[in-house]
């Protein structure tokens, strides 16, 4: 009797050990934010929770936040900015894609901060990548923090293949729970 409670208790814990093992690989991962480049929405130090299966082109959405490999030791989180074939452009603190005016309500509270000065300084996408545009499967990425970020305007666009997954929740410290968009 005591044979088959042992047992049983030995396949339940490999089952659970299976269990976490795939979600955390294929699903959800906990990730901590290293730095100060998307502040205000993500501040140095915090947890979240990091969706795994949103990871193909058509998964991903302007100003969703990502984490991708930058380099073979170095991941990175920030914002999509630029989809592929888009043309991004900043001008007087105003971000257009192909043309048009889009707004950035996350970051408002920091522009307030900025006693008038801009935000994100004036570019096109073209000065920074060589590029007119966003190339195919590939995406334009900023950090919010855009005085203190280094981004797409620097390393240039990122391939979807790089992309671990999607920022979806804030889980520590608790008073900063939110969900992320």
């Amino acid at each position: 009797m005591m044979g088959k409670e042992i047992f049983s208790w030995i396949k339940a814990i490999v089952i659970a050990v299976i269990l976490a093992f795939t979600i955390r690989t294929y699903i959800f991962a906990p990730i901590v934010v290293d730095g100060e480049s998307m502040m205000p929405t993500l501040k140095d130090h915090e947890r979240i929770v990091l969706s795994k299966f949103d990871t193909k082109i058509n998964d991903i959405h302007r100003f969703d936040i990502v984490v991708f490999h930058a380099s073979k030791d170095k991941d990175y989180i920030k914002r999509v900015i630029g989809l592929p074939g888009d043309h991004i452009e900043y001008n007087n603190d105003t971000l257009y894609i192909n043309g048009e005016n889009y707004e950035e309500s996350y970051l408002d509270k920091y522009k307030k901060q900025m006693a008038g000065e801009p935000l994100t300084l004036d570019f096109k996408i073209e000065d920074r990548t060589g590029r007119k545009t966003v190339p195919k499967d590939q995406i334009f990425v900023m950090g919010d923090n855009r005085r203190n970020s280094l981004d797409s305007r620097e390393i240039g666009t990122v391939s979807v293949d790089e992309i671990t997954g999607k920022a979806s929740l804030v889980y520590l410290p608790i008073e900063n729970i939110k969900t992320l968009r």
